[in-house]
């Protein structure tokens, strides 16, 4: 599954990339 984060540079935004790159999600 491919996922768009908008908002990324954010604390809540990189903490849910880091999350989602943990799951092996492309992110």
């Amino acid at each position: 599954m491919s996922i768009l984060v908008c908002g990324g540079a954010g604390y809540i935004g990189s903490h849910a990339v880091h999350q989602l790159i943990q799951k092996g999600e492309d992110v």
